[in-house]
């Protein structure tokens, strides 16, 4: 899911119009000589034209602000050097938007070079299609499979071939403005219920109490399973969903439900929530105009790059009508980058693709950004310089006693689709959950005859 799930850590950029470079064959001229005629020299910038590849890489860090996206920039210019004859072009987009577009892309089996995918249900689709190609050597080249951490490529594993790379490994936690919190007199909120008592006297203040991204449709369903996470007791309830154990009519579901539309009617979301993408809804925190922002540790970096540093603290999502364990997260094994099986210059991309990851966990960690990477990162963080916050963030991994993977992760691409607009509805309409729970159930049923 995430960024990232999931990961995570994502303003829209124009997409780039992108064309790789063609190679052509030649005949078999005279010394000296070109097919046509040419000179020598002439045959030499025509092999140097022919040598040239150009590998496009579609990434979901549009925001040049951004820390993901000054990590990627820097790896690319870096191997460009390196390979005068590599031409990386991005084709930068937002989460929805990179989704939307590579389905169409994949429709026409025109996948690009390097693409983003998610892991578990969302990637298979691509993986049953075939256009994706195997990883497998280049995971085993360099040693590339070693800075993973231990579990993490399972996610991305099917019939013991590996199809992409993750870029983090995260959990969901609450941020929150300490100086906001203190103007408006409240403290952590230590249930469910006292979150909502405080988002009612922050918006009291003329604060506005939780940043919502909710253009992104993933947002707001992320924050919704982790109370169905709470209300169910612990994990697996989709699982049991599937397993026909269960259905969506389940009381804990209609109770994450009813909770949910506790905090939209409190007024706990910036007005037009639904219109805000990932990167204006995180900007309202990052510039000081929310006091708290659920989202994945991802997000850790790119808000100590931003004019509330030092001012943020972090706290575990908190029991629900006293159900659930806030050691449980909502996992989010990170976006991920695979290459296409049709790629016109195969090797050459995995070269490069092995090159990214290699370097990806030391540039992270020279730029402030190593928190919930999916790879191993060498490093002290205290005596790098990292915040109290990313101490903190990486204090909350060690209390980690598992969670659940994001709905799109987890139910096929129809059964999602049709979770996505449902919760995303709630953030613009009040809804009987009974009503909630049996569009639900009849999505799932409908997408899994």
């Amino acid at each position: 899911m995430m960024k990232k799930l999931r990961k995570v850590h994502l303003a829209l950029t124009g997409t780039l119009v992108l064309s790789l470079a063609a190679c052509g064959g030649g005949g078999s001229p005279s010394p000296g000589q070109t097919s046509q005629g040419g000179s020598s020299s002439d045959a030499g910038k025509e092999k140097d034209k022919q040598s040239a590849v150009t590998i496009t890489f579609q990434n979901i860090y549009p925001d040049p602000t951004t820390p993901t996206n000054k990590i990627m920039k820097k790896i690319v210019a870096d191997y460009m050097t390196a390979n005068p004859n590599i031409k990386i072009e991005l084709d930068s987009l937002n989460t929805d938007q990179q989704k939307l577009k590579l389905k169409t892309q994949a429709a026409s089996k025109e996948v690009p070079d390097i693409t983003i995918v998610n892991p578990s249900a969302q990637m298979k689709p691509f993986v049953d299609a075939g256009l994706l190609a195997p990883l497998n050597d280049v995971m085993d080249k360099n040693g590339l499979k070693d800075t993973f951490q231990k579990g993490i490529l399972d996610y991305y594993t099917f019939n013991n071939n590996v199809y992409a790379f993750p870029d983090g490994n995260n959990i969901a936690v609450v941020y929150y403005n300490k100086e906001l919190f203190a103007q408006a007199g409240v403290e952590v909120p230590k249930t469910f219920e006292e979150m909502v008592e405080v988002s009612k006297k922050l918006k009291a203040k003329g604060i506005t109490p939780i940043a919502l991204p909710e253009k992104d449709t993933w947002t707001g369903s992320f924050l919704f399973m982790n109370m169905v996470l709470r209300t169910n007791g612990g994990p697996n309830f989709l699982k049991d969903v599937m397993d026909k154990k269960k259905t969506f009519n389940d009381p804990a579901f209609e109770l994450a439900v009813s909770k949910l539309q506790d905090l939209v009617q409190a007024g706990a979301f910036q007005e037009g929530a639904t219109s805000f993408d990932y990167n204006a809804g995180e900007n309202l925190f990052k510039t000081g105009k929310t006091a708290m922002y659920f989202m994945g540790t991802w997000a850790t970096g790119s808000i100590d790059d931003s004019s509330v540093k030092g001012k943020v603290g972090v706290f575990k999502f908190p029991a629900v009508d006293g159900k659930g364990n806030p050691d449980q997260y909502m996992l989010a094994p990170g976006s991920a980058f695979a290459v296409s099986a049709n790629s016109k210059h195969l090797k050459e991309t995995k070269d490069f693709l092995n090159y990214f990851m290699t370097n990806f966990p030391k540039v992270s960690f020279d730029m402030k950004n190593a928190v919930g990477l999916a790879q191993k990162v060498d490093g002290d963080f205290k005596a790098a310089g990292y915040s109290q916050l990313a101490i903190d963030v990486l204090d909350l991994f060690k209390t980690v006693q598992g969670g659940d993977l994001a709905f799109d992760n987890t139910m096929n691409p129809g059964t999602a689709q049709a979770h996505l607009t449902s919760i995303q509805n709630l953030f613009v309409q009040k809804k009987d959950p009974k009503d909630v729970t049996k569009e639900h159930q009849a999505a799932f049923e409908a997408n899994n005859k």
